[in-house]
């Protein structure tokens, strides 16, 4: 085995990938499973979870999907029973889940406010406490919240998404601090802007240009570029002292104003 696999690698670990039929969280669980990691996908969507789990099979290592309506923390513990149930322990835990709205502040309904803040929030808050009990009594494992390059300063047109992401960054946070002597740490990675289902429709010409004009690097990411982080987060070697970090991947987006 070579350095950099001794350091990177993810063979004997489990992951489970919450989101994990989507683009990104998709691309994510993917790369867990290069990095030789067995990969449960999580995810509402049953179709598109299959076509990734299968997909993951084809590298060799172990794949499994169960669908979850984040929302409901009977769906989450039943997802993580059966992990614990077929793989004996949950190493990895990455937080996908996102629903978005370009609903002007004062058109925006409670019934949407509470739906993103349920999913994009409260479902990290109830799957950190399913998966991050496990754990901590494994003593060992780390959680991997996606945030956003939304979470602040804030973006115009996104104003639910922005407040739920802000919370990411400050539940990553306090886990962190929780559970930083038993063993488990708790990350978050801020994308910047990558096109997937849930943003197209905001993504305009004139909202891409005004993107561009504010990323040093005058592009989109492409979803295998979250891919090298969260394998370094994910190994117990390469980030053993790393928790609480808000790592953000966003072409220098958040390095810049004007």
């Amino acid at each position: 085995m070579s350095y950099v696999e001794n350091l990177f690698g993810l063979k004997g670990k489990t992951a489970a990938v919450i989101g994990g039929g989507g683009v990104l969280a998709g691309a994510m669980a993917e790369g867990l499973a290069k990095a030789g990691a067995d990969v449960a996908i999580l995810d509402l969507n049953l179709e598109n979870a299959q076509k990734r789990a299968d997909e993951i099979a084809a590298l060799s290592v172990r794949s499994m999907t169960v669908q979850e309506d984040v929302s409901k923390k009977a769906d989450i513990q039943h997802a993580c029973d059966q992990i614990i149930r077929d793989w004996g322990k949950v190493d990895i835990l990455i937080n996908a889940p996102g629903i978005n709205s370009g609903t002007p502040f004062f058109e925006i309904a409670e019934e949407e406010w509470d739906k993103i803040l349920q999913v994009n929030l409260k479902g990290i808050f109830m799957a950190s406490q399913v998966f991050g009990k496990q754990m901590v009594q494994q003593k060992s494992g780390s959680i991997i919240n996606i945030s956003s390059a939304s979470s602040g300063p804030p973006l115009s047109k996104v104003f639910t998404y922005a407040v739920s992401k802000a919370g990411v960054n400050n539940l990553t946070q306090n886990l962190a601090r929780e559970w930083a002597t038993q063993g488990v740490r708790v990350n978050a990675i801020a994308p910047g802007f990558f096109p997937a289902e849930q943003n197209k429709k905001l993504l305009t010409k004139e909202r891409t240009d005004s993107i561009f004009g504010h990323t040093p690097m005058k592009r989109f990411g492409e979803a295998e570029e979250l891919i090298p982080v969260v394998i370094w987060l994910a190994s117990e070697k390469a980030s053993s002292f790393v928790t609480g970090a808000i790592v953000w991947v966003d072409g220098g987006f958040s390095a810049m104003t004007i």
